[in-house]
Formats: C-alpha cells, sequence, structure tokens
C-alpha cells in the first residue's frame, strides 16, 4: 500500500515510506500490554487535550505515540532494550528525531505497568513547553 505524500503528510511523518506504513500499522494490531495501558490514557484526547498518535510513522522511524502539535514522542523500552546494543541505538534513534525538533521521552514497561500517574505526569510537564 503505497500512500501518496503531500507536503501536510510530509511534515506530519517526515517524509516516512510505505513500508513504515505497513509495519506501523501491523504495530498498531498488535500492542504489548504497556502500549495498550498507556494509550488508554492518552487516546481521545484523554490527555490536557492533546491528541496523540500511536505507533505513528517519522521518516524511518515507528514512534510508539507522537503528539505533532507539541513534536512530542513517547517512546516505551522492554527489557530487551536494557542490552547495550539495542541501548545504543536507541540512544541513535532519539539524536536523528531530535535533529527534526522533536523531543522524545523514554519510560520504560515496568513504569507504565506499575507507576502509570506519575509517567504521566512527566508527560503532562512535556506538553506544557
Amino acid at each position: 500500500m503505497i500512500k501518496p505524500l503531500k507536503r501536510p503528510d510530509f511534515e506530519l511523518h517526515l517524509g516516512a515510506g510505505s513500508k513504515i506504513y505497513d509495519k506501523a500499522g501491523e504495530l498498531r494490531r498488535n500492542l504489548t500490554p504497556a502500549e495498550e495501558k498507556l494509550w488508554q490514557a492518552l487516546r481521545n484526547r484523554r490527555l490536557c487535550g492533546f491528541k496523540f498518535r500511536r505507533q505513528h510513522p517519522l521518516k524511518q522511524f515507528i514512534a510508539d505515540f507522537y503528539c505533532h502539535e507539541k513534536k512530542l514522542v513517547i517512546e516505551l523500552d522492554g527489557e530487551i532494550h536494557q542490552h547495550l546494543v539495542n541501548s545504543e541505538h536507541d540512544e541513535g534513534r532519539t539524536f536523528e528525531l531530535e535533529r527534526f525538533g522533536l523531543t522524545v521521552l523514554r519510560f520504560n514497561n515496568n513504569e507504565v505497568l506499575q507507576n502509570l500517574n506519575e509517567v504521566l505526569e512527566k508527560i503532562r510537564k512535556a506538553l506544557e513547553y
């Protein structure tokens, strides 16, 4: 499925290609428990009235959650992200996204599953800027 990219779409997705769109759709259908829990708190403008998108294509990446209005990316990291190689990959990914003027917040899955209110408070503070 190839989506034609118009200028507003290009800005919203930073020119993501059709393969990234397809992968994002697959990920949307298979959320992790932590992603599902956070999505229930963010969807339908439930957090401070801001619109969030889940598994959102951005260039060659897929953000777990994205608020375009505030250029805020939220990433959830499972246990696999704690390994050195994966954490280095995540740092590189954060660096690349920040080059586009985006802010990236990272939480591990346990934070979301066990302390959702704290996670939401950190997101609220980021939305204030």
